[in-house]
């Protein structure tokens, strides 16, 4: 355990608020995580032990003997846990047999009385110290690593947030993550079980300067903060389209409670497709990029938001990936000549060239499988519910047509492919003026770029951010390239991925 780190100390009303810390705390661990719990007898040890089983259980009523008797009770839940009371231990040697070791390899281990463990703890195990308070609560002394203290100094500030904004005693799990710095929570009310959902984004941290004295995140224009979110998210709810509202914020902590948009998708159990949605889904896409939108938009506080252009730079930066993550990976770490690098970037300059007279509209950048909900019980464009749009800028329509029917997590077969496209364009296709040889010609354009993107990427996520699920997308997304060539103003591009050996599938699996 970090000395240097200054501990937490916490106050807790009584059992409930004992309870509900339990609850919160299981937001800050993570597997292999070992929390020492010490303290007098009926001090509130037990109460956060069993709190914390159940939430992780999702089940308020289960059975969570103690094992003062047994010494340990184990737990095959989505987390498995381990809860172990050392207080009839007659020596720290015993931990071997009571398997502590393998408890923590895949799972959490929660100890009573860890004195009698003497040195078998892991160094960094996390140190609560119960005491009685003169309220008749009780106070809790927290002492663990730095980077684990302040992960729960952020899921404390969470529950004063809700508590700030009139959402007592509300019950907290887990809901997801992903590539980000963003987490969700699904929350509770104590007294029901209409679910909202909190987003937990801290202002994104600039890394170095790796190009014209800006960062990554400001040459692809991501949004470094909350405020996109709120606004571009306004902006659709005004224009009837089901973004979730905004139930409560605090914009410089990154914190923000949303309307819950439900947890049905566009997949069906197998992960599979379910055509219907994604046809609803593309009619949808069709009225968003027929609407116009303000580039600056206002939102409560006065905060003036601006949409960002899909520029020629952030389109050559992210296309870069390919040249700096993908082929390197593919030839043994060998890197990218200059000659080869010029002329790769000079082709794309020319295809840049070709979107100057493309259908351009907002673009909400990631309209795919993870970021549509299906609401059956509504009609019409509300059946789809819209989230993780705050990276949205003004750029080429056909992107987000690209991000639909080459998800890039989930395989849509051509026949589906060519269906949602036959759907969107007739849909645009009412519209005066609307010319589908050229939405078409950026379409590929579009979809090359995505795809020279992700394949890159998925490498990089794998080598540099130790992720290595999301390699299982390259066959697909490499796919997707393929059926961008079939385009001949990609003809350019097709050759030099022939001669940098990038081998194309003719099919997605």
């Amino acid at each position: 355990m970090s000395a240097e780190a200054t501990p937490l100390t916490i106050h807790l009303a009584d059992d409930r608020a004992t309870a509900l810390f339990g609850e919160d705390l299981l937001l800050a661990l993570q597997v292999g995580d070992c929390i020492a719990l010490e303290g007098d007898l009926g001090a509130g040890k037990s109460t956060l032990s069993r709190a914390l089983i159940r939430a992780i259980a999702g089940d308020p009523e289960l059975e969570v003997p103690s094992p003062t008797f047994t010494l340990v009770q184990n737990y095959n839940l989505s987390i498995r846990v381990a809860h172990f009371d050392l207080y009839r231990l007659s020596d720290p040697s015993e931990l071997d047999e009571l398997g502590l070791d393998e408890a923590l390899a895949d799972g959490i281990c929660l100890i009573e009385w860890p004195d009698k463990a003497g040195r078998a703890l892991p160094k960094n195990h996390v140190g609560i110290t119960f005491q009685f308070a003169p309220d008749g609560g009780r106070n809790l002394t927290i002492q663990a690593p730095e980077a684990k203290l302040a992960r729960l100094r952020r899921v404390m500030d969470i529950r004063r947030f809700l508590e700030d904004n009139g959402y007592i005693g509300m019950h907290r799990r887990h809901l997801t993550g992903d590539a980000s710095n963003r987490a969700y929570e699904s929350v509770y009310p104590a007294n029901g079980t209409t679910r909202l959902v909190l987003m937990d984004a801290p202002k994104r941290p600039n890394g170095p300067p790796i190009r014209d004295g800006k960062p990554y995140s400001q040459l692809v224009h991501l949004a470094e903060d909350v405020r996109p979110f709120v606004a571009i998210g306004q902006a659709l709810r005004e224009r009837g389209f089901a973004a979730p509202a905004v139930l409560a914020q605090e914009l410089d902590a990154g914190l923000l409670l949303l309307e819950d948009l439900g947890e049905e998708g566009i997949l069906d159990d197998l992960g599979k497709p379910i055509a219907e949605r994604y046809r609803a889904s593309a009619a949808c896409l069709a009225a968003i990029h027929d609407t116009p939108f303000e580039r600056e938009i206002i939102i409560p506080g006065g905060h003036h938001h601006i949409i960002p252009d899909f520029d020629r730079a952030a389109m050559k930066f992210e296309v870069e990936l390919l040249l700096d993550w993908h082929l390197p990976w593919k030839r043994d770490g060998q890197a990218v000549s200059t000659a080869e690098r010029e002329r790769y970037l000079d082709i794309w300059d020319h295809l840049i060239d070709e979107l100057a007279n493309a259908d351009t509209s907002i673009v909400l950048r990631d309209f795919h499988s993870p970021n549509i909900l299906w609401r059956g019980d509504r009609e019409g464009h509300d059946r789809v519910g819209l989230i993780d749009f705050q990276d949205a800028m003004i750029g080429p329509a056909a992107y987000d047509v690209v991000s639909l029917v080459q998800d890039a997590r989930v395989t849509i077969e051509r026949p589906l492919m060519d269906l949602l496209m036959a759907d969107y364009l007739s849909a645009r296709a009412r519209i005066s003026g609307f010319d589908e040889a050229s939405f078409l010609k950026s379409w590929a354009i579009m979809s090359a770029q995505r795809a020279c993107k992700l394949n890159g990427l998925w490498v990089r996520l794998r080598d540099r951010d130790a992720k290595p699920g999301y390699m299982r997308h390259l066959p697909r997304t490499l796919w997707h390239l393929a059926v961008a060539f079939e385009h001949p103003v990609l003809a350019p591009l097709r050759n030099w991925c022939i001669e940098a050996g990038i081998e194309l599938p003719e099919s997605p699996a």
